[in-house]
């Protein structure tokens, strides 16, 4: 991208912003651990080094249910990339770049409302399945535009599943059932995040540009791409709204900062956005109604990391934030620093700071009691009590695990085939 490249911003009424505000992560999770039909509520941890998935128990212990493998076709993909070269130099850049070195298998995941069928997005494979949780086989599979798949978010209904193709600068919007692609959109550089709002009628698009490139002073992050956070409506796909943070940082006083939006939740009532941005040990609260950022929280460092920003994975130092279902805490992974943290949502005031390895995100537990972050330097998950802000337990899990899910289960799952 070049310095003078052209910036979209659609100015709407502080009315229209708080109608198109998206929802709060945690809401789902206030329903606690009851499932019905015969299903039972678990956490499904995406394993994305190994292409493997680990379900739990959604809250008390979070003892292992079972293990799904989320390659099962993994041969003949990878024939498939073998055969074509430019399939095989994504697959190599992949692994080399944002992969660290490995392949990457399971980025996101959400269950099938009947608890029949997980559906998982593989950015080594840049495609969609869903996977039949008895059988272990898949369904059907969406090869997304580009070569490389990222973040979903799921309705609200459960019925569509949105998922980030993040070298087309596209978002595909899907049949959960069927993988029938329902609508796409055009997003800015490198898709990211993606988020529903509560009503299910808009969603929200969070593109973060390049971050493999080695320019990561803020004199050169113009070099970083067009990021932007997108609109959309969710039953015509067209663009809403368009927001420009690089505006509403200069603003704040923040010129130094990427505008890269990374994790984000919404408060509660739909009015405020938190959301982490590249490099930053911390995070930044957003209103929408008066389209301005109104607050910001630092976080402490880690005197033992680098501040060599070309030594932080993919342009993070924090990723990953979520909120419990009250509206009154925000759980912080704080990645490059080695720790999670949560904060007070009125005085931003963090609490103890509990040692985790290289957390890669946050979510909550299925009764709300606790954040869930994923160690993916240590294999694990971790539960830290929104209460207290100290570590509940951790549950060895499989390699590099990232994403974190609430689903739902038959009652008596185990794993494919009882395995």
């Amino acid at each position: 991208m070049a310095a003078s490249r052209t910036r979209h911003l659609c100015s709407v009424t502080a009315a229209l912003a708080l109608t198109v505000a998206g929802p709060a992560t945690a809401a789902s999770a206030a329903a606690g651990s009851a499932a019905p039909g015969g299903l039972r509520e678990v956490l499904f941890v995406g394993n994305n080094w190994d292409g493997t998935a680990d379900v739990i128990e959604s809250s008390g212990d979070f003892a292992k249910v079972g293990r799904i493998d989320v390659v099962p076709d993994k041969d003949a993909r990878m024939a498939e990339i073998n055969a074509d070269p430019i399939k095989w130099i994504y697959f190599q850049a992949i692994r080399n770049s944002v992969g660290e070195g490995h392949d990457q298998f399971a980025d996101d995941m959400y269950a099938t409302p009947d608890g029949r069928s997980v559906v998982v997005s593989r950015p080594s494979f840049a495609d969609v399945v869903s996977i039949d949780l008895a059988s272990g086989r898949v369904n059907w599979r969406f090869p997304v535009s580009g070569y490389r798949a990222d973040h979903m978010a799921v309705s609200p209904d459960g019925a569509r599943v949105a998922v980030s193709a993040s070298t087309a600068n596209t978002v595909h919007v899907l049949d959960i059932g069927t993988g029938r692609q329902l609508g796409s959109f055009a997003t800015g550089d490198k898709p990211h995040e993606n988020i529903f709002t509560k009503d299910g009628k808009y969603i929200w698009n969070m593109s973060i540009g390049d971050v493999n490139t080695a320019l990561d002073d803020p004199g050169w992050d113009w070099t970083k791409g067009d990021r932007r956070i997108t609109v959309v409506d969710a039953t015509t796909y067209k663009q809403v709204k368009v927001i420009d943070m690089r505006q509403r940082l200069d603003a704040f006083g923040l010129r130094n900062f990427s505008d890269a939006v990374r994790p984000a939740v919404f408060s509660a009532d739909e009015s405020k956005l938190y959301f982490q941005v590249s490099f930053f040990n911390g995070f930044l609260e957003y209103d929408l109604a008066t389209d301005k950022i109104t607050r910001m929280k630092t976080l402490p460092k880690n005197p033992a990391t680098s501040e060599d920003r070309t030594t932080w994975v993919n342009d993070s130092r924090h990723h990953g934030i979520s909120m419990n279902p009250e509206g009154t805490k925000l759980c912080v992974a704080g990645t490059m620093d080695d720790y999670a943290t949560v904060v007070d949502r009125a005085s931003l005031q963090e609490g103890p700071l509990v040692s985790t390895s290289k957390p890669y995100w946050a979510t909550v537990s299925g009764d709300g009691r606790d954040c869930i972050v994923s160690e993916s330097g240590a294999d694990q998950v971790t539960a830290i009590d929104f209460a207290t802000g100290r570590k509940v337990t951790s549950v060895p899990v499989g390699d590099h695990p990232q994403r974190v899910r609430l689903g739902r289960v038959p009652a008596d799952w185990t794993g494919p085939n009882g395995g």
